[in-house]
């Protein structure tokens, strides 16, 4: 081991006992956990390290060599590096090693990034400081590892790391340093939860294929990546909560593609990304528990196709003006009339999808509104007469002035009332000719008017009179009304009665 300066040999006297050594500069016995309240991302890691002197510089291979086990721990002790206020020369470098010691530093500053590839360690932590990026791909943890407060310029890689504990990052600014992801977290397992609160993130965060086991809590984050992805967790598995809460901010697209929260996921915060094909991309997720209120309409398209939902909660006022359910299932909706649930089925930006209408007519009638669920399957058809030609949108309409589609009969009544009612005043002031004088019944206006209302007599009273003068064409629009109205029942009846 090279001979040690004055600072050095503090730390390595220190270190038997895994006593504090500071240097200077940083709260004496400040600790950063998961729940550290912070206004402003990194604001007490050191601005000048870079400027500190001998007396406050410890190089990196000393850390590495004590952590290495370069020096035997004192009987009765528990040994640990833990260091305060110092800048730290050369890299850290601990590849595919062995740590069975902690290592916490507070409010220091470090030349290079930090490298634990492969490394087997136990608690980290860097709260407070400032370092150009930390790789760590295959790392384990036997504890947790925590960046809370520091400012990061350059990368954080973990993909494939497992945590037996946390991942805190409360308080953290981290700059990608490849104008692409600022976290790179994919394919790990975090057991005590992922902890982002506060946190400020130039560049993505991506979580593809993490197993957070604790949860992932974003509250106050900002995620900036424009006219990319903010924010990447495709088949993301989260058991208990998934929280993009209070004060939650992405630029860039929000993407949990098959991601699977075993527990509620809930988004408060801000989404904008009116520059990438989706700002919210939640197709074919699966959720217990989802709530849908941003503090803000997204800006930008919204897909939750094909997901799988226990319970949605959401508030119209924020639904973004483009919105893609093709596919959506969901077991129970909360809040919100039908009108304003039939607008929320229309907002498909490729236009009309029949399966959110049906979606929506099945939750009315699981939840015993079978009159809701009819005006949830009027309103898919008026919306797909829509999307027809010519002939079929004067059919479509004819049905739908006649019976709603068969969905309100009772039109139908109304109608053959009205026209009965009609025939009935004209001809008792404008009684027809009988055909036979001599073997003709009494004429009964109202019998008569009926008799031309229904496709198949029933009285009598057509086949004994014959109308006369411009009184023929009331009867012959009796006559086709009387078809119109029974065809159009029959066709209603067939379209509900089929088996969807």
């Amino acid at each position: 081991m090279p001979r040690l300066t004055e600072a050095e040999r503090r730390l390595w006297n220190a270190f038997p006992a895994g006593e504090f050594v500071d240097l200077g500069g940083a709260a004496p016995g400040r600790r950063r956990g998961s729940n550290a309240i912070v206004t402003t991302a990194a604001e007490n890691a050191p601005k000048d390290g870079d400027t500190w002197g001998p007396e406050r510089t410890i190089r990196a291979k000393v850390i590495a060599s004590l952590l290495l086990g370069a020096r035997e721990a004192g009987a009765g002790t528990v040994p640990a590096v833990r260091l305060r206020g110092a800048r730290i020369t050369g890299q850290l470098a601990l590849v595919s090693g062995t740590i069975p010691y902690e290592l916490v530093m507070s409010g220091c500053h470090l030349d290079e990034p930090v490298q634990l590839t492969g490394a087997a360690t136990r608690t980290i932590r860097l709260t407070d400081c400032a370092l150009p990026g930390l790789s760590g791909g295959g790392l384990r943890v036997a504890g947790h590892l925590s960046l809370s407060g520091s400012d990061v310029t350059g990368t954080v890689r973990l993909a494939r790391a497992v945590f037996e504990s946390g991942l805190w990052l409360g308080g953290t600014r981290i700059v990608g340093d490849d104008d692409e992801w600022a976290l790179y977290v994919n394919a790990t397992v975090i057991d005590a939860g992922l902890f982002l609160r506060n946190a400020h993130c130039t560049g993505g965060v991506s979580l593809v294929g993490a197993r957070l086991n604790g949860g992932c809590f974003m509250q106050g984050a900002t995620l900036r990546n424009p006219g990319k992805d903010a924010l990447t967790a495709d088949n993301v598995v989260v058991e208990d909560v998934m929280r993009l809460g209070d004060g939650f901010r992405a630029e860039g697209c929000v993407r949990l593609r098959g991601a699977r929260v075993n527990g509620m996921l809930e988004l408060r915060g801000s989404v904008h990304s009116p520059d990438t094909r989706y700002a919210l991309h939640m197709s074919y997720l699966e959720a217990r528990e989802v709530v849908l209120r941003p503090a803000e309409p997204i800006d930008g398209v919204v897909t939750l196709a094909h997901s799988k939902l226990g319970t949605l909660h959401d508030d119209p006022a924020t639904w973004p003006a483009k919105l893609r359910l093709n596919g959506l299932t969901y077991e129970r909706l909360r809040g919100h009339g039908i009108d304003r649930r039939i607008d929320w089925v229309t907002r498909d930006p490729e236009g009309f999808r029949p399966q959110p209408y049906e979606q929506l007519a099945a939750w009315y009638l699981s939840d015993g509104n079978d009159v809701l669920a009819r005006r949830a399957q009027l309103a898919k058809l008026r919306a797909r007469r829509r999307t027809q030609g010519l002939g079929g949108r004067i059919w479509g309409r004819l049905l739908d002035v006649a019976v709603g589609y068969g969905y309100r009969p009772w039109l139908a009544g109304m109608w053959f009332a009205l026209l009965l009612a009609i025939g009935t005043a004209v001809f008792a002031g404008h009684p027809p000719r009988p055909l036979k004088p001599d073997e003709a019944p009494h004429f009964n206006a109202f019998a008569y008017a009926f008799d031309l209302l229904l496709p198949l007599p029933a009285f009598g009273q057509r086949e004994a009179f014959d109308p006369v003068g411009w009184t023929q064409w009331l009867a012959y629009t009796l006559i086709v009304a009387g078809w119109v109205l029974a065809t159009a029942l029959i066709a209603g009846a067939t379209r509900v009665l089929r088996p969807q």
